[in-house]
């Protein structure tokens, strides 16, 4: 079964193969460290973290290479305005270095509870500054940039297929951002910065051939992906909003030095909306992780970027979060019935039932060729709620589940929902550093009140069983009274 990924650079899904035959290599363009994360963040690292997830899934080696930008991304994204955080550390009364650590252990933080794996390398702007200079210099003993007072610029002329990516092939609008001024010292209005001269003040600044200055925004990711992942690399990543400038200035730097392609497979992933609004900080609808892990349990938030494909659009509202907080509990109702029944397997039927192996199987078929349809997720997601609807349904049989059957369930659940996915912890993850399940002491005492509410049933004292499931509704705790008999789940946010 292959793969198909949309590329961004031929606008179309392409069957995927590396470079290198079973090792893929892919850069992802990490955040500006300058701010907590936000939702956006989120959207973006969740999204490929499930591409690297499916890939080593798939049997391939990848090697993950994903920058944290600590200098460079002035204000306006261009050539012009202030260094983003050298801005913040003068706000905050601090030094850029100090802004840069806090913001990238912040990120990480976030990350981390989002269950987004740690790339295989992690370079950051500042730390690889001679491999930038060493570019640049590259890229002037080739004729593709030249020096004007203490600046350096690549010169787009010198390579006619700038804009390949983005598709902006209209000189006026091949400007590096609409907003800067025209400088006399440019030979074309739309080269670009490889190099800043500092200005009086400036903040964060390096020796050069050239002046005391800082390298552009756009030089960083070339010098990294190259020295890590070589000259050609198989995918990167990035939110489609950088398409244009920044990756058609990757593309024409390092291409422009190497003569090869310089990635083969460009995927974006789309931007994140809020009750219809594109999100942003000047429409003050802004949403920071941190405030909204305060609210959701952060793997909500992840099921919630997953039922949305990478490359749509994603639009956060109450309704929509909320409505996933409760698929993602019945979703976990249902894992969780499972491996009840695995628990007690000594009491099932000896019988095998062929019929419920082959449906895991069809699942199993149907949600490979989902996640090898560009990875599509909420594809993805919509099998495993089938799946779901069919195991709750044999559940609910007298019969039960066959011994195998269950077993090819939780291995289904605990590779798609819980490797591949990641919104579904596995039962060795569950269980805590004493070798029991988290939650044994509140799993132990609902059996004893199950236990005592049965008996009342039984004893027709239908006045203490209600108060039983009455007062735990109260606490936050639903009882439900099945074929199997009584379980409980903590109840649904509203």
């Amino acid at each position: 079964m292959s793969l198909f990924i949309y590329n961004s650079l031929g606008r179309t899904k392409e069957i995927f193969e590396p470079l290198h035959p079973g090792i893929v290599t892919i850069y992802v363009c990490g955040p500006t460290v300058y701010g907590h994360a936000h939702l956006g963040h989120a959207k973006s690292y969740v999204s490929f973290d499930v591409v690297v997830r499916w890939l080593r899934h798939s049997g391939y080696r990848v090697k993950h290479v994903q920058n944290i930008t600590d200098v460079g991304h002035l204000t306006d994204d261009a050539d012009e305005g202030e260094d983003k955080i050298s801005k913040q550390a003068l706000l905050e009364k601090t030094d850029p270095m100090e802004i840069s650590q806090f913001y990238t252990r912040s990120f990480y933080e976030d990350m981390d509870r989002l269950d987004v794996q740690r790339a295989n390398i992690a370079p950051n702007a500042a730390g690889h500054i001679p491999e930038q200079i060493d570019l640049i210099e590259q890229l002037i003993k080739t004729g593709h940039a030249y020096a004007v007072n203490g600046n350096v610029y690549f010169s787009v002329e010198s390579f006619p297929e700038y804009g390949k990516l983005s598709g902006r092939t209209d000189q006026d609008a091949l400007q590096s951002g609409a907003r800067v001024e025209v400088r006399s010292e440019k030979r074309h209005l739309s080269d670009f910065a490889l190099w800043k001269k500092a200005e009086a003040g400036h903040l964060m600044k390096w020796s050069s051939p050239w002046s005391i200055g800082y390298p552009g925004w756009h030089l960083e990711c070339s010098a990294m992906s190259m020295k890590y992942l070589g000259e050609t690399i198989d995918i990167h990543g990035g939110g489609m909003e950088n398409k244009f400038p920044h990756h058609d200035c990757e593309i024409a730097q390092s291409e422009s030095v190497t003569g090869k392609p310089y990635v083969r497979f460009w995927m974006h992933n789309n931007m994140v909306t809020v009750n219809g609004v594109k999100m942003g900080k000047s429409l003050k609808n802004f949403i920071n992780l941190k405030d909204l892990f305060s609210i959701f349990e952060p793997m909500v938030i992840r099921f919630f970027i997953l039922q949305s494909h990478y490359r749509s659009q994603l639009d956060f509202s109450d309704v929509a979060i909320r409505a996933s907080q409760t698929g993602l509990e019945k979703l976990q109702e249902t894992y969780k019935r499972l491996a009840t029944v695995s628990t007690y397997s000594g009491s099932l039927p000896i019988d095998e039932s062929s019929k419920v192996t082959l449906q895991t199987r069809e699942f199993d078929k149907k949600i490979k060729e989902a996640l090898n349809d560009d990875f599509n997720t909420p594809v993805a997601i919509s099998v495993i709620f089938e799946f779901v609807k069919a195991i709750n349904s044999a559940l609910d049989r007298p019969e039960g589940l066959s011994i195998k059957a269950t077993e090819e369930a939780i291995a289904f659940f605990e590779t798609y929902a819980g490797a591949v996915l990641g919104i579904l912890k596995s039962r060795k993850e569950l269980v805590n550093k004493e070798g029991q399940y988290e939650g044994k002491i509140l799993d132990e005492v609902m059996n004893v009140l199950l236990n005592l509410r049965a008996e009342a049933r039984k004893n027709k004292d239908f006045a203490l069983s209600d108060k039983i499931r009455d007062q735990l509704l109260d606490t936050g705790i639903e009882i439900k009274d099945t074929k199997e008999g009584a379980s409980w789940s903590k109840k649904s946010a509203t």
